[in-house]
């Protein structure tokens, strides 16, 4: 007789992030099937918006994670899915005042003092990160195969892809340098993309 297969226990993983404007963000993951797990600590008030079927018709079944935030003019709470484990990562684009967060294959483009959702970019691969700077007029949202720059209305400013994949990505020096998975290097221009190499 064969034994039930069990999913084991995820451990719910934390983080606590400081934002300018007086936003402390708290967010909250795990991988799939664990939404009992992250949805069983919800804190209490303000707004909840549950985002995971913008991924999934059955959010649930996928990796989940919790974003809560409290600010000067509110509090508010979203929920999050990704068919991948993933670590939400946040960045708030000042200028706009939009709080992006990437987890999996997309990325939220959050009002930041009220968690209203303004707009969603989906990549086709995993995003590896999302970039900025007070020097660009749009930011970077780093997939491993392609690089994206996104307005503050969600449009695209641009487009470059990739022949390989991107392990890691950072803004050094009015450059754009992404590392591989195979370790070589490529700086782009982040203004308009074009390579620098």
């Amino acid at each position: 007789m064969t034994e039930p297969v069990t999913r084991p226990v995820d451990q719910v993983r934390r983080s606590t992030v400081q934002y300018p404007g007086g936003l402390a963000a708290r967010y909250r993951w795990t991988g799939t099937a664990g939404a009992a797990d992250i949805f069983a600590q919800s804190e209490a008030g303000g707004t909840l918006t549950d985002h995971g079927p913008l991924v999934s018709a059955q959010p649930d079944r996928l990796c989940r994670a919790e974003l809560r935030v409290e600010g000067p003019v509110a509090s508010w709470t979203v929920r999050l899915a990704s068919p991948i484990f993933d670590e939400p990562q946040g960045l708030l684009w000042d200028t706009p005042g939009l709080l992006l967060v990437k987890y999996g294959f997309v990325l939220y483009a959050f009002v930041g003092r009220t968690g209203e959702l303004r707009w969603t970019f989906a990549s086709r691969t995993p995003l590896v990160s999302v970039l900025g700077s007070s020097r660009l007029e749009h930011v970077l949202a780093q997939g491993e195969v392609e690089t994206t720059a996104l307005r503050p209305d969600g449009e695209i400013a641009w487009r470059a892809a990739h022949s390989d994949v991107v392990a890691e990505a950072e803004l050094v020096g009015g450059r754009l340098v992404l590392t591989s998975y195979g370790g070589q290097l490529l700086s782009l221009d982040p203004s308009t993309g074009r390579s620098l190499d």
